[in-house]
């Protein structure tokens, strides 16, 4: 099995590049959804994508933002993925590829073997299964994933403690994390090394075993 890819997402400051920088995970997300307590606007994310080490892929979290608005961020290299993780319909996907040629992930809330018909049938390139809608940390029954034979990042309820069970369970292409590397609403190093550590020891013991 490959290793699993890890994303830091809800990157806001200077300080939270300097701990991508130091630590690499392979994605950082920069959240441009307004309602959000993380969010950046495009302006400092794009002056913050400057700084991070050109090994982590910048993604730029979107909810039912305009798809020129979505295209012209990738366009411009202040990002380089999309992820949506509003309500939008394989429409607006097809129109974003009109627009860009970048990557796109669609994000899906799981509840039930439905939500991850939904995601297998998405025409993204990847798909995030997430426990909420709002990125609020709440876990899902990660066994569903296990249908799921496309690439996916695993999202919700995740942290140093459950990391190696969510990967054993869920079998996912990426992980992804932003609360549970938190102290106090802001990034913390010890808890950003704990996660990397661990999950990317989790996935040391799966190829050897």
């Amino acid at each position: 099995m490959a290793a699993v890819k890890i994303k830091l997402c809800g990157m806001r400051t200077a300080a939270d590049i300097e701990l991508a920088n130091r630590f690499l995970p392979d994605y950082c997300g920069f959240v441009f959804v307004r309602s959000s307590r993380r969010y950046i606007s495009p302006h400092k994310a794009a002056a913050l994508r400057r700084a991070l080490d050109p090994r982590v892929a910048a993604v730029g979290v979107f909810a039912d933002e305009d798809a020129a608005v979505v295209a012209g961020l990738l366009n411009s290299g202040a990002i380089d993925i999309a992820q949506l993780h509003g309500g939008e319909s394989e429409s607006y996907i097809m129109r974003l590829r009109e627009l860009t040629g970048k990557h796109i992930i669609k994000a899906f809330f799981v509840q039930s073997e439905h939500d991850i018909a939904r995601a297998a049938a998405s025409t993204a390139d990847f798909v995030l299964l997430d426990g909420s809608r709002g990125g609020e940390g709440k876990a899902f029954d990660w066994t569903l994933a296990r249908g799921l034979s496309r690439k996916f990042f695993l999202a919700g309820g995740l942290c140093a403690e459950n990391v190696t069970l969510a990967i054993e369970a869920a079998q996912p292409f990426a992980v992804d994390i932003s609360s549970g590397i938190e102290r106090g609403g802001v990034k913390d190093a010890e808890l950003v090394e704990k996660f990397i550590w661990t999950a990317r020891a989790a996935v040391g013991a799966r190829e050897q075993s």
